[in-house]
């Protein structure tokens, strides 16, 4: 199947300032598509021309089949980072309005205004004008606003920026609906958090440039396992097994001292379980720390900051 979305060698200058260097990508149909990075990496710059609202110097933009997004803008759902609404509208005249301009009939955009008011929380405040609305309440309103056409391609550029934890929770349920729905969504976030639970695949760049694509699992498995043992045992057998890179003391109690191990993806858990049994070490505590999206992140956009020969360390 043809993805989505797809976008080759593209660059975009600014100036003197290389704000995309050369990226490329797809997203195939249904796919929940974390478009990740620090502040300043280019993912709003890239999304404007995924959307043709910005030309890229080099490379080649496809959306839907189209060669512009413009040309299939019935189908495309955006939230732009720059929220805007009007704050004389209501909240339901807002989401009908904005159904409107993609084609709907007034009859059906208002109904599906109403739904998706009524089936995320603010049926209550449905006739109220956006200036009497939280900022909270305002942004859930733009983001329906981006659905009520029913698009089969959403492109969210930061949409948990500004929300509270609650609504965080609710837009997390919004984008877990549309995936069920079999809608194909890409978001931008700097928050590693959202990726991780709601992400099929991800893209994660830095200074305008690819520098990890693929599932969250095989972004964890960039990363060493990492393993606590409580102990008042002598662990001397345990740093000579094959693959363990590091061993340091976290802290002691008495006789008792908590080590931290370091480790390759190929070290063995049950062999260091059975070395602890045949040498008699005592298991106070054990715990093997599975890395985050959030880890992997920091890890690698410091390796792309880091001096030329110097590894980042975490």
């Amino acid at each position: 199947m043809e993805p989505f979305v797809r976008l080759v060698d593209i660059e975009k200058r600014f100036g003197d300032h290389l704000a995309v260097d050369g990226l490329s990508f797809a997203v195939a149909p249904g796919e929940v598509f974390g478009f990740l990075g620090p502040n300043g990496a280019g993912k709003t710059t890239s999304i404007r021309i995924l959307l043709d609202i910005l030309s890229p110097d080099r490379g080649t933009v496809s959306v839907l089949g189209a060669r512009s997004a413009l040309a299939v803008a019935d189908r495309v759902g955006y939230l732009p980072e720059e929220r805007g609404l009007y704050r004389n509208m209501t909240a339901e005249g807002v989401i009908t309005y904005l159904a409107r301009l993609k084609g709907l009939d007034a009859r059906t955009a208002r109904r599906r205004a109403r739904d998706l008011l009524e089936r995320y929380g603010l049926g209550d405040v449905a006739r109220r004008r956006v200036k009497q609305l939280s900022k909270g309440m305002a942004q859930k309103v733009q983001v329906l606003s981006t659905l009520a056409h029913d698009p089969d391609l959403l492109i969210l550029d930061e949409p948990f920026s500004g929300l509270d934890p609650v609504n965080q929770q609710v837009l997390e349920q919004v984008l877990r609906d549309l995936k069920a729905a079999g809608k194909t969504v890409i978001f931008s976030t700097h928050v590693m958090q959202h990726a991780e639970r709601l992400c099929d695949r991800i893209l994660l760049i830095a200074k305008g440039r690819d520098i990890f694509s693929g599932t969250v699992d095989e972004a964890k498995a960039r990363l060493d396992i990492r393993l606590r043992l409580r102990t008042e045992g002598d662990i001397a057998p345990l740093r000579a097994l094959p693959a363990i890179k590091r061993v340091f003391r976290r802290r002691s109690e008495g006789d008792v001292a908590e080590w931290e191990f370091r480790a390759a993806r190929s070290f063995s858990v049950e062999r260091m379980i059975e070395t602890c049994i045949r040498h008699r070490i005592p298991i106070r505590h054990f715990t093997m720390l599975e890395p985050s999206l959030h880890d992997v992140f920091v890890r690698l956009v410091r390796a792309e900051d880091a001096p030329a020969g110097r590894e980042a360390t975490t």
